[in-house]
């Protein structure tokens, strides 16, 4: 729509606004000229219906259930892809072939280690830290050791950091954990692949070793493509603000880590895990299924639904997969899977369920899995932190190229008092 406009009356006065096209999407009013030009602001709150940058990255339709990440299907890239593979798609904008992919994974493995000092940061924290409390302490704390990559206008700095902030990002989860097991840091090894190198770090003990299982591995590295990137989400909003302002790349990507701390972002697959402990049993689920059409109780179905998704989430068909391969490798007889497989039937018969549109989501399943490999349920978050810095990164390597980004202004509708005087303490 080449040259197409929108006319807002406002009274007698009468302005145009262009209309912008994106490659595939709705289109878009751009409004950046609307207070100059009416003395108005839009009130948008949640930002549901503003889009607050140009991006090449993540595209989604959640009426249809699509993720696309540079135009390749999510479940495309599950199946065939590996995390780093995804992770260079994002960065670069293409696949890599077999020597750029080859050179891409030499270069974070050799960057997985942390600075030996930054071990002191841990035991500055209470054992009982919650680790996405020391996640956030020590990636922004990484900006006191990188001097040399953290000038934003350098795109080699940039890209230095990037790397930094992938390669590193797995020892500094492995190491949260560790902490709070009270069990001795474990250093990366260059022979390992990225998940593999992560899941040693978390579970190998000095008194034996510890052999990856590929399945665990696998399962670990679809959970980590999973969650890579999902377009302008709370977090990723978060990285872009706080980069906007000019700050540090560590200092952006724990912006982002204390805004997926948040229940209703990242925690969302241990508030489902919970859920299906509470059920419990198989015969529970219509107990609990009628709690959740009383609109007079309280209890809400975890996991279920998604603010984007309005239909099936893309990335839960494959989690559904990944999950019974885990618990049959593993040999694990969990009910907690029973319930949940149950309950996803009955939610996708259950005529409720589908007017509604509540169709499980991609935290329906992981957190299941993520329990049935040995992670506590508060390092679910971490998880979830390793594998969006990757999103993180690219959107913010995005921003800072973008010659029209400008500092992070939103405005607001102001309800409080008008003008007026100050009045002596000895008056009032």
């Amino acid at each position: 729509m080449a040259d197409a406009t929108a006319k807002l009356n406002i009274g007698d006065t009468a302005t145009e606004y262009k209309i912008l096209d994106g490659t595939v999407g709705p289109e878009v009013l751009d409004i950046r000229k609307l207070y100059a030009q009416t003395g108005m602001f839009t009130y948008d709150p949640g930002f549901t219906s503003t889009a607050s940058c140009e991006s090449g990255l993540t595209y989604i339709d959640g009426d249809a259930g699509i993720l696309l990440h540079r135009g390749y299907p999510i479940d495309q890239l599950a199946e065939n892809s590996s995390f780093t593979e995804v992770a260079y798609l994002l960065l670069r904008g293409e696949l890599p072939n077999a020597e750029e992919l080859a050179d891409f994974n030499y270069t974070i493995t050799r960057h997985t280690m942390v600075h030996e000092q930054l071990s002191t940061f841990y035991r500055g924290f209470r054992r009982d830290a919650h680790p996405m409390a020391i996640m956030c302490g020590v990636v922004g704390a990484l900006s006191a050791f990188y001097h040399d990559s953290t000038d934003i206008n350098d795109p080699f700095q940039r890209t230095i950091a990037s790397h930094r902030l992938i390669a590193k990002m797995p020892t500094i989860a492995a190491m949260a954990f560790k902490y709070s097991a009270g069990q001795p840091f474990v250093y990366p090894r260059n022979d390992l692949s990225y998940t593999g190198n992560f899941l040693r770090m978390t579970f190998s003990v000095p008194a034996e070793e510890y052999v990856v299982d590929p399945v665990v591995e696998a399962a670990m590295d679809k959970i980590f493509i999973l969650h890579a990137d999902h377009e302008q989400n709370a977090s990723t909003s978060t990285v872009r603000l706080a980069g906007s302002s000019g700050a540090n790349p560590f200092a952006c990507i724990a912006a982002g880590i204390a805004c997926l701390w948040g229940p209703a972002h990242g925690g969302a697959n241990e508030a489902a895990l919970n859920m299906l402990r509470e059920i419990g049993t198989v015969d529970r689920i219509p107990e609990y299924i009628a709690r959740a059409k009383n609109k007079d109780d309280p209890f809400r179905l975890m996991g279920f639904g998604h603010r984007v998704y309005k239909n099936y989430d893309p990335r839960a068909t494959v989690m559904q997969k990944t999950a019974k391969e885990v618990l049959d490798k593993l040999g694990v007889s969990d009910p907690v899977f029973d319930v949940a497989r149950e309950l996803e039937h009955i939610a996708l018969n259950d005529p409720y369920f589908i007017e509604k549109k509540l169709y499980p989501n991609v935290d329906f399943y992981s957190g299941v899995i993520l329990s049935a490999i040995g992670f506590p349920t508060e390092m679910f978050t971490v998880l979830f932190a390793l594998a969006r810095t990757v999103g993180w990164v690219a959107q913010w390597n995005e921003m800072i190229s973008d010659p029209e980004q400008k500092i992070g202004r939103p405005r607001q509708l102001y309800t409080g008092p008008t003008r007026r005087d100050y009045t002596p303490i000895s008056q009032r």
